[in-house]
C-alpha cells in the first residue's frame, strides 16, 4: 500500500500512541488530533464536540497538512463509569457523528473507528449465547458506554448505505493493555470470575496498531465489524476450563485449545490479515 496521510483521533490515548506509533513506523504520515497533547507539527488541539473544528479540521490546517487519506477515530471518553452516563452519551456519541459526517463532507472515504467489546454483552452478568463469543449475534449493550458504540455501529450502517464507497470499519477492541500492565496478570488466576466480565480477554496496544493498519489496507468499501483481541487470555489455566467453571450452561461451539482467546478473532484473521504478534507471557 502507497504511504497515507492520516488523521488519528484520540492520539494521545492509551491505545492511540500505539496505533500513531504503528502507523508511523510502517511509512504513514500522522496527523495527531487531541484535546491534549505536545505542541508538535503534527499536532493539533480540538474538540471533536464542536462539528466547526471537526469539519475544518479534516479539511486540512494551514501549513501543517492539506488533503488526508483517511481517518482513524479513536478519540472518545473510553470506558464506562468515568463520567455520568449523560456526559458519556453525549461526548462519544457527538464526537463520531461529527468525525463521520466531517469526513464526507471532505470527501474521505476510508474511516476506522474503535468499537468495542462491550457490545458482545460485557460484563457477562446474563451469559453469552455461545463461547467463542464472535460477531455473528445481535448487539447486547449493558451501560450507556456500550450503548453508544451499538449506536455508532448503527450509524456507520446507515451512512455507508447513503454512500456505497464510503468504507467504516468498526474494531471491537478488548481490554487495552502496555507491557508495563503484564506484571500483575499472575495475579488474576487466583479468581477465575474476576475477569470473566470480558472473558478473560485484553488486547497488546502494538497488536491494536496491527489491526488499525491491517484495516486501512484491506477493509472493503462498506461497514464491517471485527473483535480485536490477543490470541490468548490473561489467565494461566486452559480456557475450556475457565469456560466450563464459570459459564457451565453455556454452549461451546468447537474445541477450544489451551490458553486460546474466547473472543474470537477468526473474522479478523480471515479478512483483514490481523495476525496478533504480542502476548503477555513474553514478559511474564
Amino acid at each position: 500500500m502507497a504511504p497515507l496521510t492520516v488523521a488519528v483521533t484520540g492520539s494521545n490515548g492509551k491505545l492511540g500512541r500505539s496505533v500513531v506509533r504503528g502507523l508511523r513506523e510502517a511509512g504513514h504520515t500522522v496527523v495527531e488530533l487531541d484535546q491534549h497533547g505536545e505542541r508538535s507539527p503534527s499536532f493539533l488541539r480540538i474538540d471533536l464536540r464542536d462539528y466547526g473544528q471537526v469539519a475544518d479540521a479534516l479539511h486540512g490546517v494551514d501549513d501543517k497538512y492539506d488533503a488526508l487519506d483517511a481517518v482513524v477515530h479513536l478519540g472518545a471518553i473510553p470506558a464506562p463509569g468515568l463520567q455520568a452516563d449523560a456526559a458519556t452519551f453525549h461526548n462519544n456519541m457527538t464526537a463520531t457523528y461529527n468525525v463521520f459526517q466531517a469526513c464526507r463532507r471532505a470527501g474521505i472515504k476510508r474511516i476506522v473507528y474503535a468499537s468495542s467489546e462491550t457490545v458482545l454483552g460485557l460484563p457477562f452478568d446474563t451469559p453469552p449465547p455461545y463461547i467463542p463469543v464472535d460477531e455473528e449475534y445481535p448487539a447486547r449493550p449493558e451501560s450507556t458506554y456500550s450503548l453508544v458504540k451499538h449506536l455508532e455501529e448503527q450509524l456507520a450502517i446507515e451512512l455507508t448505505r447513503w454512500d456505497p464507497a464510503l468504507s467504516i470499519t468498526a474494531l471491537r477492541f478488548s481490554n487495552v493493555m502496555d507491557p508495563e500492565d503484564y506484571a500483575e496478570f499472575p495475579s488474576f488466576d487466583a479468581d477465575p470470575s474476576g475477569r470473566k466480565w470480558n472473558l478473560w480477554g485484553y488486547i497488546d496496544g502494538r497488536d491494536g496498531a496491527q489491526a488499525v493498519q491491517r484495516a486501512l489496507e484491506n477493509a472493503a468499501p462498506g461497514f464491517d465489524r471485527f473483535i480485536i483481541a490477543a490470541a490468548d487470555t490473561v489467565m494461566g489455566r486452559p480456557s475450556a476450563d475457565l469456560a466450563a467453571e464459570v459459564f457451565p450452561g453455556v454452549e461451546v461451539t468447537r474445541e477450544v485449545v489451551g490458553n486460546e482467546t474466547l473472543l474470537s478473532i477468526d473474522k479478523a484473521r480471515r479478512v483483514l490479515g490481523y495476525a496478533p504478534r504480542h502476548s503477555w507471557r513474553d514478559h511474564a
